[in-house]
């Protein structure tokens, strides 16, 4: 059946149905492509980033590397470097009294850990909306459709089959459009979730091995 007859012939409620439907398989689509690729490049760049910090010769040249990358790890390594900086300043005042480096390291490494992990996040909360939700809103297409299939034979006193084909067909091909939104959100937010969370794995080793390395800069020994 042709879709846009479907969208001439249905009243405004069927039509604004699919009218919603095709917006959410837009943004859904636009969001896995952009998510797709910037995991992507997100990948490519960690791991490049991971085996160049470790091989560096000494701190301050691995400081210089993370200064050039764009990788999670990279940011990470660069806010443990200014966290030590920063203790280091007031290691003499009320800070360094008040929180022990290894605590002040910890928390600052966490905070940055929780922004990373959040940005690779985005966009999957509308993945798994819509393909809870577009189901739904398919099915309430059919339901419509279905009754104005009854409508249709209680108008005419007829329940032959040019009477409820229209109506019927309507119903089927919202079923249809529903479930064509819906399988690919899933699809790609289970994808997503289980990328992110190996990168997120990831992360956290390094964020850990970093730790340790702040601690023996700032003179405390590996922990």
């Amino acid at each position: 059946m042709d879709l846009s007859l479907v969208l001439h012939s249905g009243d405004p409620i069927l039509q604004s149905v699919f009218a919603l439907l095709v917006l959410m398989s837009v943004v859904s689509w636009v969001v896995i492509i952009a998510r797709s690729r910037l995991l992507w490049v997100m990948k490519r760049h960690q791991q490049g980033f991971m085996s160049s910090f470790w091989e560096a010769s000494d701190w301050q040249e691995a400081l210089n590397l993370a200064a050039k990358h764009q990788a999670p790890a990279a940011k990470l390594a660069r806010a443990g470097a200014e966290s030590l900086r920063h203790y280091r300043a007031h290691e003499g005042g009320g800070l360094g009294k008040a929180v022990s480096l290894d605590d002040y390291l910890v928390r600052n490494l966490r905070t940055k850990l929780s922004q990373e992990t959040a940005k690779m996040e985005r966009g999957l909360t509308w993945l798994a909306t819509t393909g809870s939700v577009a189901p739904f809103i398919g099915l309430f297409g059919t339901v419509w459709g279905i009754y104005h299939a009854l409508v249709g034979i209680a108008t005419t006193g007829s329940a032959s089959l040019s009477t409820v084909a229209a109506p019927i067909g309507e119903a089927l091909v919202a079923t249809a459009a529903g479930l064509a939104v819906a399988i690919p959100a899933v699809i790609a937010y289970n994808a997503f979730i289980r990328t992110n969370r190996r990168f997120a794995q990831e992360l956290d080793g390094f964020t850990h091995d970093l730790h340790a390395q702040l601690l023996t800069e700032g003179g405390h020994g590996v922990r």
